[in-house]
């Protein structure tokens, strides 16, 4: 069984940049590929971006595409999401997520297996 614990949200403004940390226990990390998603209200769940624990092979949802950056560290059992110059759509809460089995990218949330309780994101205009 897969624990994840994001942290790292808050409101913020504009242009601003801010780092979500997403701490994993309890599996065997090689064998899971990690994600981030996310979810404004009244809208459904949206793929931000994703990564493979074992190789680093990384896609991104095209509206964040250049802007955020997801990545992995094996040592400390965590995954990041570098969210840089923040706009008000990026307002959500966002969730980290974990696919155990077939080591492959998906956009997918029904594929993930497990999901953190979410950390909220406000960006002011």
């Amino acid at each position: 069984q897969v624990q994840l614990v994001e942290s790292g949200g808050g409101l913020v403004q504009t242009g601003d940049s801010l780092r979500l940390s997403c701490a994993v226990s309890g599996g065997i990390l090689n064998l899971y590929t990690m994600a981030w998603f996310r979810q404004a209200p009244g809208k459904e769940r949206e793929f931000v971006a994703s990564i493979t624990w074992p190789g680093g092979s990384v896609d991104y949802g095209d509206s964040v595409q250049g802007r955020f950056t997801i990545s992995r560290d094996k040592a400390r059992n965590q995954v990041y999401l570098q969210m840089n110059n923040l706009k008000p759509e990026d307002t959500a809460v966002y969730y980290c997520a974990a696919k155990r089995g077939v080591i492959y990218l998906s956009v997918v949330p029904g594929d993930y297996d497990y999901w953190g309780q979410g950390t909220q994101i406000t960006v002011s205009s």
